[in-house]
């Protein structure tokens, strides 16, 4: 059914207009104490040719009231299982009209206005006989604002293939040339940071410095703060991104700390184990990176080991028993190498305390268990890490609209 929701003012002749024009199946006014009468009125009169219903504001002027009645009034379209809305702000005051229009658009309603070029001077009406209705269409439907509200919760969320489908939605619509080019730059964007999530490190670098930069010059023509900011803030990402492709295979520290960004989004999201692995694996490339900085050798790699390298660590690092094992093999690795007080050693220093820490992932799904992996046992294992070294803070976070 054809529903017209219609703010009712003191002045009949427009609203008979609207419902002569619209013909409605159901009608929902939206009265104030002054234009009840009026609406009452119109109710005896056409009432019998439709369904109806009425909302009475307390405060005509209250643009929180109008936006919470017009609110009501929608949902009453929608119990009575309204296939059209209509919504005609013509009457009533100018915060009912306002509310109205706040609270319906981007909802799939048509709006109407009743107007007229023949004017009362004294009064400001419309002369009897002179109306004129309009149709008039909801900007955020050709903006495009419902879309890009859901694009920037999606992105807030980390919820990338949503953010994704929401883009595509916008490039099929009617778009400005540089409308086209803004949102073609996210689609790139966008498909950068799905990369990097992945680990796929030198293709996300690509998309980004092909794609980054095309959408954050129209943002900044546009003047549009929210979008220079966001797009600023992950432009400044870069550098780190950059220095993981240009180390290749290497276990450097930047990798290290974009591990633990991974990690931190993904405990964001809830999804705790695939954190808690996360972390697991970063306790391994501690002890690479630190290896890596220091000696200058790949650890997992025997083609770059030095000479004078203790074959008798050969197994024990290449292939480990578990964490534990490797922590101990990286100890004497550097005892071996004359080296003191490093990374690898203070951190088999605290085996006991990591062990206990572990033993909840141990009884996880991750391991050999079907315990639930919670919020805290992947914190206390974060904070366990970032307190063994400045260098093991992830990087910063993806900026958010």
């Amino acid at each position: 059914m054809k529903v017209l929701i219609l703010t009712v003012g003191t002045t009949r002749a427009p609203l008979e207009e609207s419902l002569a024009h619209h013909a409605p199946e159901g009608v929902i006014f939206v009265a104030s104490q002054e234009s009840h009468p009026v609406a009452a009125e119109l109710v005896r009169d056409y009432g019998a040719s439709f369904r109806h219903h009425t909302f009475l504001l307390e405060d005509a002027e209250s643009l929180l009231e109008a936006y919470q009645v017009a609110v009501k009034a929608l949902r009453k379209a929608l119990e009575w299982e309204a296939s059209a809305i209509v919504a005609d702000l013509t009457g009533g005051t100018k915060p009912m009209a306002a509310g109205l229009v706040l609270a319906l658009t981007g909802r799939g309603v048509v709006f109407s206005y009743v107007g007229g070029e023949r004017r009362d001077p004294e009064t400001g009406r419309v002369l009897p006989g002179a109306e004129r209705l309009r149709l008039l269409e909801d900007p955020t439907a050709r903006l495009g604002l419902r879309e890009w509200a859901a694009f920037t919760r999606a992105w807030n969320g980390l919820n990338l293939g949503v953010a994704l489908a929401e883009l595509e939605s916008l490039l099929k619509r009617p778009l400005s040339p540089s409308e086209e080019r803004f949102y073609r730059g996210m689609v790139g964007v966008v498909e950068g940071l799905m990369e990097w999530d992945r680990f796929r490190h030198s293709r996300a670098l690509e998309l980004l410095e092909r794609h980054l930069p095309v959408a954050l010059g129209v943002a900044e023509a546009w003047g549009h703060g929210a979008k220079v900011r966001v797009l600023r803030g992950l432009e400044a990402l870069l550098p780190p991104l950059r220095a993981i492709v240009e180390a290749g295979e290497k276990p450097t520290f930047p990798l290290l700390q974009d591990l633990l960004a991974n990690a931190e989004r993904r405990a964001e999201v809830g999804r705790f184990d695939d954190a808690l692995a996360r972390l697991y694996r970063a306790l391994e490339l501690v002890v690479e990176a630190d290896i890596w900085e220091r000696l200058g050798f790949v650890l997992k790699d025997p083609r770059t080991w030095p000479e004078g390298f203790p074959e008798s660590l050969r197994e024990r690092i290449l292939k480990p028993r578990g964490l534990m094992d490797l922590l101990e093999a990286a100890f004497d690795l550097d005892l071996a190498f004359g080296q003191k007080g490093t990374l690898a050693q203070r951190l088999f220093g605290e085996k006991n305390r990591l062990q206990a820490l572990l033993a909840r992932r141990h009884e996880s799904i991750l391991a050999h268990g079907t315990r639930p992996v919670e919020r805290e046992d992947y914190e206390r294992l974060r904070t366990f890490i970032q307190g063994l070294d400045e260098r093991l803070r992830p990087l910063p976070p993806w900026p958010k609209f």
